[in-house]
This record gives structure tokens, C-alpha cells and sequence, in this order.
């Protein structure tokens, strides 16, 4: 794909209870702010929320699948959690390429990604490398 500053592609994912299953069993993050809804009522999110992974494996599945592509990896993240995201939440992941290299196939892109009430949950800015197949 060949890129320019300033495009964009975006990426959303219902995330669900079984996501969070799931994400512990990968990770063994089970935190009770994922699964204790008592626990979770006496917090200021009182509902339970996702974990952080899996709003950032969304960045994972953009940057590799959509924007820059197949065969693309993060060399740097520089992005904070600017709000919760709670379980059954849809979540919009949106990168908008900043800067490309002159002779690299690396790119610098801005990150959002959103709510479904438009709510901003995680901003910043990634550093990527993308692999070429053998010729």
C-alpha cells in the first residue's frame, strides 16, 4: 500500500465478556476490576471494564491488517488511557499517518481510539516497520 500523510483508516470491535475470558486465559490478567462487580461498584468506574490489552490489540489488528499493513510491526507506543472502556462498549481505533521515512518503510502515526460515545479512551502516537515479502 502506498502511503501518504494525513491518510487515515480506522478499525472497531465490540468488546464482550468473552473477550475478557478469553484475554485472562491468554494472559492471566485477572484483575477484579475485570471480573468482580462488588469489588468494582466501590471503584469510580463502578461497572467492570475491559482489560487494557485488548483495547490496544485493536491498535495491533489496525496497524498489521488495514493501515500500513500486512507484514507491519510497532517498533515504539507512546499512547495513554485517557478513559475506561467497559465490557459490551464498541471501540474505534483510528491512525492517521504523521511522517514517513524517506528511505525506510517506517512510519509515524497518530492513534485514537474512541467509544461509541464518542469518548476518547486511549490518544498518541506509534513509530512502525513494514516487511516486505522476498522477492
Amino acid at each position: 500500500m502506498k502511503l501518504s500523510v494525513g491518510q487515515k483508516a480506522t478499525r472497531s470491535i465490540t468488546l464482550t465478556s468473552a473477550h475478557v475470558k478469553t484475554f485472562a486465559e491468554l494472559s492471566g490478567d485477572y484483575n477484579p476490576l475485570h471480573f468482580d462487580e462488588s469489588f468494582v461498584s466501590k471503584t469510580k468506574f463502578k461497572k467492570l471494564v475491559v482489560q487494557g490489552g485488548l483495547t490496544t490489540g485493536l491498535l495491533h489488528a489496525l496497524v498489521a491488517m488495514d493501515m500500513p499493513g500486512p507484514g507491519t510491526v510497532f517498533l515504539s507506543q507512546n499512547w495513554k488511557f485517557t478513559a475506561p472502556v467497559f465490557i459490551d462498549d464498541t471501540i474505534t481505533a483510528e491512525a492517521t499517518v504523521l511522517s514517513l521515512h524517506n528511505i525506510k518503510p517506517v512510519t509515524q502515526l497518530q492513534i485514537k481510539i474512541t467509544r461509541q460515545d464518542d469518548e476518547i479512551v486511549l490518544e498518541g502516537e506509534a513509530w512502525c516497520y513494514t516487511f516486505s515479502a522476498p522477492q
